[in-house]
């Protein structure tokens, strides 16, 4: 084995590792903090961060043309429904009322569900 190997497969562990540890903390983090809001911030940010590291980790030891493609697709994939999906999380819990609003500094989305268009409140 090379020596450029032999450092890529060393590097690629240890992001692996930090990469898991980032996951661990979003976990973590989703069991410990309060409400759905918080919650959110740690199922999206540290996963996404630890998702990539573990990416590179595994793009470092594979480093194939194919697999590479592949780990970018999942990274893109990864990136563009995590968020989204935390979005709609919160969305439905702050419609449902499982939202704790004494933490909330400025509530923006009240004033606009408030806010109803005038044909909407006539009745048929």
């Amino acid at each position: 084995m090379s020596g450029w190997a032999q450092t890529a497969d060393t590097a690629g562990a240890v992001l692996l590792f930090v990469g898991a540890a980032f996951n661990l903390v979003g976990a973590i983090g989703m069991l410990r903090l309060p409400d759905v809001l918080s919650r959110t911030h740690a199922a999206t940010y540290p996963q996404a961060v630890g998702m990539l590291l573990v990416l590179v980790g595994v793009a470092l030891r594979l480093r194939s043309g194919i697999d590479l493609g592949t780990l970018g697709l999942i990274g893109f994939f990864q990136l563009l429904t995590g968020p989204v999906a935390a979005h709609l999380v919160a969305r439905v819990a702050y419609r449902t009322g499982h939202v704790g609003r004494e933490g909330l500094l400025y509530d923006e989305l009240d004033e606009q569900l408030s806010r109803r268009p005038p044909d909407s409140q006539a009745s048929p």
